[in-house]
């Protein structure tokens, strides 16, 4: 309703009008504005740019050992033969390989592999990525995935068929891989 003399809504009248919006009322009866839930569109990144994104992030993992750590351990003295599964050079690549995978997802949501490709982890909630989720995305993920040989083609390969494009990964941390816009 509007008032005649200045065409302005009068405040009794705006409170009437929006009472049955739905607003939230506060214990002294004032009117807060009703808080809109938004929905976010996401164009999922299919299997194929993930693989393709990880295989870059598998090659960037093995140059780092290959440029840095390798030569190192060889100016140090250090064995380099992976004769077995917990020598020098497999523990420093492994460490290498978790903390590039956790950090670069914490800080930035994507790895380079994703950079190159336009991919980002996202939150299904849409809530920011906390360390708890990241630590499992990428923590538990990563070493059901590579630790597990048989199981690594399973864990990747179900998102190829799931709605959200999620890996097995992403179910256990509740995010997906997503184009960036």
């Amino acid at each position: 309703m509007r008032d005649e003399q200045n065409s302005e809504y009068t405040n009794e009248n705006v409170i009437h009008e929006d009472v049955n919006v739905g607003e939230d009322r506060t214990s002294n009866d004032t009117m807060l504005p009703a808080k809109e839930v938004g929905v976010i569109e996401y164009r999922y990144a299919g299997f194929w740019m993930r693989l393709w994104a990880f295989l870059l992030d598998l090659l960037i993992i093995w140059s780092i050992g290959a440029i840095v750590i390798y030569p190192i351990f060889r100016l140090l003295g250090i064995s380099t033969s992976q004769s077995f599964m917990f020598s020098p050079a497999t523990i420093a690549t492994t460490i290498v390989l978790y903390g590039y995978f956790i950090l670069m997802t914490k800080y930035f949501k994507q790895t380079l592999g994703k950079m190159v490709f336009g991919l980002r982890v996202v939150d299904l909630k849409a809530n920011d990525l906390s360390w708890k989720t990241i630590l499992f995305r990428e923590g538990v993920g990563r070493y059901i995935a590579l630790v597990y040989a048989p199981i690594t083609y399973i864990v990747f390969l179900v998102a190829a068929f799931t709605s959200k494009k999620q890996g097995v990964h992403d179910f256990i941390a509740d995010t997906t891989v997503v184009h960036e816009k």
